[in-house]
């Protein structure tokens, strides 16, 4: 396998492993926040200013050359930062969060991972990525796993269903255009944006809407959901940005789906869910995971391109 392929399916599962949880604790801790755009700006606000110092303690010790931010050049990259940072780091977490009261987090985080379908469906005009029959084979073992997982509920259009769904086809948009960006841009660029930028949003409709003392934290309980949160959210952009540069956006995807495990592993250790019925599911995800994993990789000029910049 292409080493940078390979060091980018690596950091994207590692990005799946800090989603399981994400997902898993955010349904808790908007629960226990209440209002769930107020949580969605706190958490949001927190993960830009870890990226941040992240960013500052990085730069101060690999220094300026190897972390570093982008100017951007021509329009477009100005137009798809400003898309990253509002339909991708500010509307569709409103959206997803306020879904997730009223709907399960198994059921989130399958449609969350459904992300992989729209990102396929994108990239392949756009992006002219490679669509090969493993990866048919690879998504479609996704697609059954995750139906498995969320069971007969899962098909249910109540309002959060379709609020989680609104939320990831904007996600879904997003992946393309970040990884048109990151042929330009770097990482630290998209994550910093996003998150800034994206946070920015978040704060400007809460102070038009009236609810800004709502969004700072008043107990030592939000306090800590805020901070746990933005910190895994800080990991999730972070990883997946540097994912993203590095291998085909419908691989990484593909590989996101692993979260789905985490999650239910979270839910059967800590809610007491039956974990064998899920089994079969389970092993599907996984399967379609390595089929990505080791599938061969004949070169489109996109994949040429991303490794010849990012080697």
């Amino acid at each position: 396998m292409n080493p940078t392929r390979s060091r980018g399916l690596t950091l994207a599962a590692v990005t799946a492993c800090i989603s399981g949880v994400a997902i898993f604790l955010n349904s808790h801790g908007v629960a226990a926040y209440g209002d769930p755009a107020a949580y969605t700006t706190a958490k949001n606000a927190m993960a830009a200013l870890i990226i941040a110092v992240v960013f500052l303690v990085a730069r101060r010790a690999a220094g300026p050359d190897a972390v570093s931010v982008t100017r951007p050049a021509r329009a477009l990259q100005w137009w798809g930062l400003a898309y990253v940072a509002v339909l991708g780091g500010a509307v569709p977490f409103v959206l997803f969060f306020r879904g997730l009261v009223t709907t399960e987090s198994t059921q989130a985080s399958f449609l969350h991972k459904m992300l992989i379908v729209g990102v396929a469906l994108l990239a392949v005009p756009l992006l002219k990525e490679r669509f090969t029959a493993w990866h048919l084979a690879a998504i479609a073992l996704l697609v059954v796993g995750q139906v498995g997982l969320a069971g007969p509920l899962g098909l249910l259009a109540d309002t959060g269903t379709m609020l989680v769904g609104a939320a990831t086809l904007l996600w879904a948009v997003e992946v393309v255009v970040a990884k048109r960006l990151l042929a330009d841009v770097t990482p630290w660029t998209v994550s910093l944006v996003r998150m800034a930028g994206g946070s920015a949003a978040l704060l400007a409709w809460a102070v038009a809407t009236g609810s800004l003392a709502t969004v700072m934290p008043s107990t030592a309980e939000q306090w800590g959901w805020v901070l746990a949160t933005g910190l895994l959210l800080a990991g999730y952009v972070l990883t997946w940005h540097q994912a993203l540069m590095r291998a085909p956006a419908i691989d990484v995807t593909a590989v996101l789906v692993l979260g789905a495990l985490v999650t239910a592993l979270l839910a059967t250790i800590l809610d007491g869910a039956v974990l064998a019925p899920q089994a079969p599911w389970l092993a599907a995800i996984l399967t379609g995971a390595a089929l990505i994993w080791g599938a061969p990789r004949p070169q489109s000029p996109a994949d040429a391109e991303t490794q010849g910049a990012h080697a």
